[in-house]
């Protein structure tokens, strides 16, 4: 079994894939020779041109909104074959929005509900290709999240939804495996990243002493979507630099 991190001849979906996580996710399966396409929320590509963390060169881009199942279907009738869907949409309210049920409701059906209509639409191409679906949550999982009670159980929530399609796939041919970031320096975490202080009691709790990248979380996407892990089903990595320890 050849077990470089060769993805030549594969087609990647990373949704989310736009900017931060997702975008460092993309660009590692670009870099590993995969056909990527990723979904965002801009009108186009040339929308993300200048941004930071938002490099989109070589990549198929489409507009998609996950909040509507009906666009998530319509959209993925236009793929003929996928090998990997990596889901790393995510959104967060602060200033105590999300105890609002509109704001709750709004973070939890990007966060969680987005999920389930993203892998059933694509369920027969990755079972038709013995595929790999990617779950990106995080260490918010494993602690309470003071201010966002929709954040931290939507992600609660799509820990849970790895290892119950993990499961329930694994039969068709599908890995489901997923992976929980811990801080990593995104525009989704600018609120503490550009407060000194805020910045400086977070890295005291990561004992690597840094923040992670979204290429980090890119390297182990690629391992998990490689055969390298053709024996890891329903398991999420937590890729926090000991945060959770």
């Amino acid at each position: 079994m050849d077990m470089r991190l060769d993805f030549t001849g594969r087609t990647a979906l990373v949704v989310g894939g736009s900017s931060g996580i997702g975008n460092g996710i993309a660009l590692a399966f670009r870099t590993a020779g995969a056909d990527v396409h990723v979904w965002g929320t801009r009108p186009s590509a040339a929308d993300y041109a200048g941004e930071e963390g938002a490099d989109l060169e070589g990549l198929a881009y489409d507009r998609v909104d996950v909040s509507d199942a009906d666009a998530v279907a319509a959209a993925a009738r236009g793929f003929s074959r996928l090998d990997i869907l990596v889901l790393s949409q995510g959104t967060v309210l602060y200033d105590r929005a999300e105890f609002a049920i509109e704001g709750f409701r709004k973070v939890v059906e990007v966060n969680l509900n987005s999920l389930m209509a993203c892998a059933a639409a694509f369920h027969d191409l990755l079972a038709a290709a013995r595929g790999s679906l990617i779950i990106v949550s995080s260490t918010a999982a494993f602690h309470a999240t003071r201010g966002n009670p929709a954040y931290n159980a939507s992600k609660t929530g799509a820990y849970g939804l790895t290892r119950t399609l993990g499961q329930a796939w694994a039969g068709d041919g599908i890995r489901v495996n997923g992976i929980a970031p811990g801080f990593v320096d995104t525009k989704l975490t600018r609120v503490t990243t550009g407060n000194p202080r805020r910045l400086e009691q977070t890295l005291r709790q990561i004992p690597v002493g840094r923040l992670g990248t979204p290429a980090d979380m890119g390297h182990v996407a690629l391992f998990l979507a490689s055969p390298m892990a053709g024996y890891v089903v329903g398991q999420t990595i937590s890729v926090d630099g000991g945060l959770v320890l």
